[in-house]
């Protein structure tokens, strides 16, 4: 009798370990096993859940488990709190994070952020110089190294996915995002892309070819924008119309994304912008037919903020018809981004009038669940707090140091190179410092820095400006004397060793930075006119594209382009001062005039100020001197 009563326990505890049993949990079954048992439990209206992606501000723990939301992001400037530590990201992270986990199937949300150069929206955060700096160093090595030092601080506030690399060809100065770029060259993009395995993880030799890759709990997925063909458009002018022919697009746009294919991505963003005329957001051949089948594709493909909105024009006048005509291009996840009860409703509506066919909706949720899956995510869907010291680490702040001394391209040095300007004593007298972006660190870092469009001051993060590095690396009894707008009675009443000016451009992003002049920003060419036609003077420009600076190639003595540095302002003055020789050669093509834009490396009528890959160099010097 007690033998039986003991076999009927066991067979009970077997038949209810069975049924607590689900494959999908199981991280030791295959990935497809896991994905098709957990899609052969999901309704309609979960899967069109994990469609969705909304921002933080309207969402909440209850809506995250009620709808099967897949993803949250933090666009430009979205922060739990200003200034926010990470234990208050990490917390509403999290808070998010078990809202979705207590839905009926518990499947992990994915959230995002736009960590574009560093964890760029966080107070404290590395924020290393912009893509079009980096393109300078022409290092693909440098660059993974920065995807990895970003993955880790990213991974401190408990995220685990972001939208970048911008991986733009910008072939016109005047656009807004060119600094997004990493050069005009796409084969200086392709090899900068390499930042993917930095922030992923290094694919395993014989990983399937298009299948998403994420290492470890120190990566995080990354995300390839935007596809494709968006730096491309007539006049720079942001979202417009690139007019190219398909060979133009497949041998200038596309080789970043084959690239980044290869290399593993997790996700793929389309562009806002056409190709002759017809809106990315609906372009079945290129993001279905090309992408998906032809590149073999098995990530997802997400829109841009409310990118499918902007099919129709005006935005948002026609919504069943751009979710319709967006999702049968191939999109499979949409960046709503609040208006999330309209898209699902939609949707829904689109699928069960059979508009949109359920196999359609079926490969988009099979491409967000793979990407979850191959992250991790049922396993650790919270955030690790093990990470939370490295934000903003000494030891990434110097690796942002390394990457801007490296992005410097010297333009100018002396009228010839038996008298060089450069490198600068540390043991002058006394130096003039000028210009209005000498002790601007917002200006040092430009858009996408705490907000959107950036800001202007000291006091958005913490950080080093070009001032301030300057009095770090003279000698003691140097005297520096800043003075944002000199005039020449006040310089020629002193008697400087030498003037060092900092002008450029104001902050901005996407649209509000498409510019049709190119000029250095109010005071800033006075500046130089008056400071360099007294005392010696090197000027740098602090900018995210090349600037008109022809007019006063006579006056100034040295010049040099910091790009966008970001916050670690000691490693302009490092080459300055020759503490380390200037490397940087242009990834883009300085003008001479505006009206020789666009003009790119090859056109058959290029005749620049300074040539793709121009750059003179310097050796570093005993740093006592």
């Amino acid at each position: 009798m007690k033998v039986t009563l003991l076999l009927l326990c066991c067979w009970v505890a077997l038949v209810a370990s069975d049924e607590d049993y689900v494959k999908y949990k199981d991280p030791i079954q295959p990935l497809n096993v896991r994905i098709k048992d957990l899609m052969d439990r999901m309704t309609l209206a979960e899967k069109i859940g994990q469609m969705a992606q909304l921002d933080r501000s309207v969402v909440t723990p209850e809506i995250m488990r009620d709808y099967s939301i897949g993803s949250v992001l933090s666009s430009g400037g979205s922060v739990p709190s200003p200034q926010a530590t990470t234990q208050e990201w990490i917390d509403m992270v999290n808070s998010f994070q078990k809202g979705s986990l207590s839905s009926r199937l518990g499947i992990p949300m994915i959230y995002g952020i736009d960590a574009v150069h560093g964890h760029n929206n966080v107070y404290n955060a590395t924020v290393f110089p912009h893509n079009v700096g980096l393109g300078s160093t022409r290092e693909p090595e440098l660059l993974r190294r920065i995807g990895a030092a970003t993955a880790k601080e990213v991974r401190a506030t408990g995220i685990n996915y972001v939208f970048a690399p911008c991986i733009a060809v910008c072939r016109d100065p005047r656009w807004g995002r060119c600094y997004e770029s990493y050069g005009e060259d796409p084969d200086i993009v392709k090899e900068m892309a390499d930042i993917i395995v930095g922030l992923q993880g290094q694919i395993p030799s014989g990983f399937p070819k298009g299948v998403p890759y994420v290492s470890g709990r120190d990566k995080v997925a990354a995300c390839a924008k935007h596809f494709v063909g968006d730096g491309g458009t007539t006049r720079g002018i942001n979202e417009n119309n690139t007019v190219i022919s398909r060979h133009g697009l497949l041998s200038i746009h596309m080789p970043g994304y084959y690239h980044s294919i290869i290399k593993g991505v997790s996700t793929i963003m389309v562009s806002y912008s056409s190709w002759n005329g017809e809106k990315m957001h609906s372009n079945h051949e290129l993001i279905t037919d090309f992408l998906k089948n032809t590149l073999n594709f098995k990530g997802f493909v997400i829109s841009d903020w409310q990118g499918i909105d902007k099919i129709t024009d005006p935005a948002h006048s026609n919504y069943t018809f751009s979710i319709l005509s967006g999702i049968r291009a191939g999109i499979d996840m949409v960046m709503v981004p609040t208006n999330y009860t309209e898209f699902i409703d939609d949707l829904t509506y689109l699928v069960i009038s059979n508009a949109i066919p359920m196999s359609r909706i079926n490969d988009a949720v099979r491409r967000i669940l793979r990407v979850k899956f191959v992250m991790g995510l049922f396993e650790n869907p919270l955030a690790d707090d093990r990470f939370v010291n490295e934000l903003g680490s000494q030891e990434h702040k110097d690796l942002a140091r390394e990457a801007v001394r490296k992005s410097l391209a010297l333009l100018k040095n002396g009228e010839n190179a038996d008298e060089p300007v450069l490198p600068l004593s540390k043991k002058a007298t006394k130096i003039l410092v000028a210009g209005t972006h000498a002790d601007n660190l917002g200006y040092q870092c430009g858009g996408w820095t705490i907000t959107w469009q950036g800001l202007s001051g000291n006091n958005l993060t913490t950080g080093t400006t070009i001032l301030e590095a300057v009095k770090k690396t003279v000698d003691p009894n140097t005297e520096i004397i800043y003075n944002v707008n000199s005039t020449t009675d006040y310089i020629k009443a002193n008697n400087f060793s030498y003037a060092i000016v900092v002008v450029g451009e104001t902050p901005y992003a996407e649209t509000n930075g498409d510019n049709l002049n190119l000029t250095i920003a109010e005071g800033g060419s006075d500046t130089i006119q008056n400071v360099c036609n007294v005392v010696k003077c090197v000027v740098v420009i602090v900018s995210g594209r090349p600037l008109t600076i022809e007019p006063h190639m006579s006056q100034l003595d040295a010049l040099v382009v910091s790009w966008l540095p970001g916050t670690e302002g000691e490693g302009v003055t490092d080459v300055l001062f020759g503490d380390y020789g200037f490397t940087g050669k242009l990834a883009r093509t300085w003008f001479k005039t505006v009206d020789q834009l666009p003009m790119n490396y090859g056109d058959e009528n290029y005749n620049p100020l300074f040539p793709l890959g121009f750059g003179l160099t310097t050796e570093p010097v005993n740093k006592a001197s």
